[in-house]
């Protein structure tokens, strides 16, 4: 499952992380995000152990997407060290996430 990402909790969660990070930023209201949220869910279960995905909610964590530029969700951001290496903004499918964090993994 998919972990929910906050401002208090991010830099413990995503930038301290030793493996890499996909964050599904979305908001309840936000048509293609309900699209992309069980494809989120289903990656959270297949990579777990090897990668940490959460999901933070725009409404209610201002700060992480501002300090991030979010200005359209969702928006999927893949970091690894602390850092940004990747980002997906919209909806797309389950293949170009996993690809795209199995990309993160070596």
């Amino acid at each position: 499952m998919a972990i929910t990402i906050t401002d208090a909790n991010f830099d413990e969660i995503v930038l301290k992380s030793d493996k890499p990070v996909l964050i599904d930023f979305w908001a309840e209201w936000c048509g293609p995000c309900r699209m992309v949220g069980p494809i989120v869910e289903e990656i959270a279960k297949e990579f777990d152990g090897k990668a940490i995905v959460g999901k933070v909610d725009v409404d209610s964590n201002p700060n992480i997407s501002m300090n991030y530029g979010i200005r359209n969700i969702p928006t999927l951001l893949f970091f690894k060290g602390g850092q940004i290496v990747d980002k997906q903004v919209g909806a797309v499918p389950k293949s170009v996430l996993a690809n795209k964090l199995t990309a993160q993994l070596a």
